[in-house]
């Protein structure tokens, strides 16, 4: 598979069920565990349309979605235009080394370039090495360090 043999397409109201198995995928991968009311909150908010609120994308394979991504607009005190979080990216086992993971990434790209953010970002773990060997490839590595509240 490369990315010219997946679909991307903004995720719809009856991806619900496709989306929930991607999701929880990607944060069984994560080692992380989320309550109900914030899968139906996510889900609710990346359909909502609402200016700053998350939107997202699905990679399908033959029809059956294989990734996914959630990104978000947000101002930003280092430029005029808003900046793009691309907070979630996730290919299927099966669908890795495949290009999902690009074309997610280059979807995200095209609707900030239509949105006229000044630049996108995102963050993903140390030992994810796997991904950031696309990273390496799409992207710059920055020198920051996350830290957040303890």
């Amino acid at each position: 598979m490369n990315a010219l043999s997946c679909d991307i397409r903004p995720i719809e109201a009856g991806d619900e069920a496709e989306w929930r198995r991607l999701w929880r995928a990607y944060l069984d991968f994560y080692e992380t565990e989320l309550p109900e009311e914030v899968y139906a909150t996510t889900f609710a908010r990346l359909l909502s349309g609402a200016p700053g609120e998350f939107r997202g994308f699905l990679a399908l394979k033959d029809g059956r979605p294989v990734g996914l991504t959630h990104y978000l607009f947000h101002r930003t005190g280092w430029a005029i235009a808003d900046t793009c979080y691309l907070q979630d990216l996730y290919a299927a086992p099966e669908a890795r080394g495949g290009g999902v993971g690009r074309a997610l990434i280059e979807a995200v790209y095209a609707a900030a370039d239509a949105h006229g953010a000044a630049s996108v970002y995102w963050l993903t773990q140390d030992f994810n090495a796997t991904a950031r060997q696309l990273y390496d490839r799409i992207g710059v590595q920055t020198p920051f360090i996350k830290y957040r509240r303890t």
